[in-house]
């Protein structure tokens, strides 16, 4: 029975594995140039759209679609079918907060960064996401905090370096 157990949990394990690996976050934060940096990230961003559900993966590239074309509502009703098909995929949190935060509806795109962030620490355009929502709401002190964590992950991402950048200027007393 033991035995039957530990193998049953070692083909779980090495099954197959969605998102991007923590292999592509070391080179994310170790890369030796901002454009490695920004190829490497543009290949996590495209394992963090692989949800580990063909029907969920198909609504998403859908959704990313309408996006793109600039139908919100569309978007933002095929990322609620995302969600309620893979409640664990922190990609279509993310893409759902930026739905929020267009129509500045800033509780519910707080509350989708958090569990965006919550079910991937590593999500360095969640914490972004965060920094500019609570920069918006005034909590600079915060968003500071945010922009960090993402600077810790990416260490060359633009937005976030601009965004400290400017906030410890503010604290400084040398805005603008």
């Amino acid at each position: 029975m033991l035995k039957a157990l530990f193998i049953a949990s070692v083909i779980a394990a090495s099954g197959p594995q969605y998102g991007p690996s923590d292999e592509m976050f070391d080179e994310l934060k170790n890369a030796p140039s901002e454009e490695e940096a920004s190829s490497t990230a543009t290949d996590i961003w495209a394992a963090w759209l692989e949800s580990g559900s063909a029907a969920a993966d198909l609504v998403m590239q859908r959704a990313v679609e309408a996006q793109n074309l600039g139908d919100l509502e569309l978007a933002h009703e095929l990322l609620d079918r995302v969600i309620a098909i893979q409640p664990a995929y922190a990609e279509a949190y993310t893409r759902r907060a930026a739905l929020f935060l267009v129509d500045e509806n800033f509780p519910e795109a707080l509350r989708d960064l958090n569990e965006a962030i919550r079910l991937e620490p590593r999500h360095f355009g969640a914490w972004t996401g965060l920094g500019r929502t609570l920069e918006t709401l005034g909590a600079k002190d915060e968003a500071l905090e945010a922009y960090r964590e993402a600077l810790k992950i990416y260490p060359t991402l633009q937005a976030a370096r601009a965004a400290e950048s400017r906030l410890v200027r503010e604290q400084n007393g040398q805005g603008l």
